[in-house]
Formats: C-alpha cells, sequence, structure tokens
C-alpha cells in the first residue's frame, strides 16, 4: 500500500488536536497583563502541548519522505500513535485546572511515555517491510534519542508524586531535545525531503 493516506489522515487527525487543545483555553474577562499573568500556567502548558505534538508532526512527515509502502501493522501501529496523541489535549486541561497536581503531572509523563513506544512500534513496523539496504533503514539505524527520552520520561514519570516541577522540567528537556526535527531521513535523502510533496 502507498502511505499517503495515511499521512493524510495522521495531517487530519493532528490537526483536530491541536484545534481542540486551543479551544481549551479560558480568555481572561479582564484587560490588561494581570489577567494574562492569571492564565500564564495554562498558556505554558499549551504552548509544552502544543511542541510535542508538532515534533510527532514533523518527525511524521520526515519519516514517511523514506516510506516506500505501509502494511496494515503499519495503519494499525499509526493508529496507537494518535491514539496516544489524542489524549494530549484532556491531560493539558487536567494539568492546568488542578495547578499542576502530582497525579496530572504523572499521568503527562505515561502519556508521553506510550506515545514515545507507538512510535518505536511505528517504526519497527515499517522497517520489517522494508528491505535492509533502504533509505528508510540507513536513516533509522539505532534510535539511541528515541531511547534516551522513553528514559527521561520514565524518570519524570517516577519523580512525579514527590517533584512534580521537576517533573515538568525534564518535559521541557525532552521538547528540547527533539526541537529540531530528526536530520537522520534528511541526510540519508537529501534535500529533497524538505520539500512538501
Amino acid at each position: 500500500m502507498k502511505p499517503e493516506r495515511l499521512t493524510a489522515f495522521t495531517d487530519g487527525v493532528i490537526a483536530i488536536i491541536i484545534t481542540i487543545m486551543v479551544l481549551e483555553l479560558k480568555v481572561p474577562h479582564e484587560v490588561g497583563l494581570a489577567a494574562l499573568r492569571q492564565i500564564a500556567p495554562t498558556l505554558g502548558l499549551y504552548l509544552l502541548s502544543f511542541i510535542f505534538v508538532a515534533i510527532y508532526w514533523n518527525n511524521h512527515h520526515h519519516l514517511f519522505q523514506a516510506v516506500k509502502t505501509v502494511s496494515g501493522a503499519t495503519l494499525w501501529a499509526n493508529m496507537h500513535l494518535l491514539f496516544w496523541m489524542s489524549l494530549l489535549p484532556f491531560t493539558t486541561e487536567w494539568m492546568g485546572q488542578t495547578n499542576f497536581a502530582s497525579l496530572p503531572v504523572g499521568f503527562y509523563g505515561l502519556l508521553l511515555i506510550m506515545a514515545g513506544l507507538a512510535w518505536l512500534i511505528m517504526t519497527r513496523t515499517l522497517l520489517a517491510i522494508h528491505p535492509a539496504d533502504s533509505a528508510l533503514h540507513r536513516a533509522l539505524g539505532s534510535d539511541k534519542k528515541s531511547q534516551l527520552s522513553l528514559a527521561l520520561y520514565a524518570l519524570a514519570l517516577a519523580i512525579s508524586p514527590f517533584a512534580r516541577f521537576v517533573s515538568l522540567a525534564v518535559y521541557v528537556a525532552v521538547a528540547l531535545i527533539w526541537f529540531v526535527p530528526d536530520r537522520r531521513i534528511e541526510r540519508v535523502l537529501g534535500s529533497k525531503t524538505i520539500i512538501d510533496p
């Protein structure tokens, strides 16, 4: 199967996730900077979650530049990833409404772990249907960055009951690690990967 329908569907779902997140933002009733200061934590959470969604979209876009075919397993693996991503608006709102309580902060970490695992599963299903000498295999190689991210998420989840703001700092650190799109695929395929089809 060709990957175009999968990527189009994924783009649509991600657009909906972002729309839901922004609709959860409450407009202040007062005018002035004091009103914005009151909602600053919520805006910060929105920004963090938006960045995570953007990271997944960017890396998904780059990854599928090297994908020549998809299988039924790939379709389900992609849906698995989208499921965990679709919970970001809920978890973001929960953290904001509870003033960063430990349980929602930990649940956010669990959600990030599950999305990271779903990403790894999806890449493995893609590698399984591409030849060992394909651009996809050369580009993905050993995915140390993903493994580091999962370890940091697990650390943040473990300490969330005791140090929730440290957990949040770890989430921000992982986002910064991934802020620049994964360059492995660009290096393998060359400059054509940065041109939208």
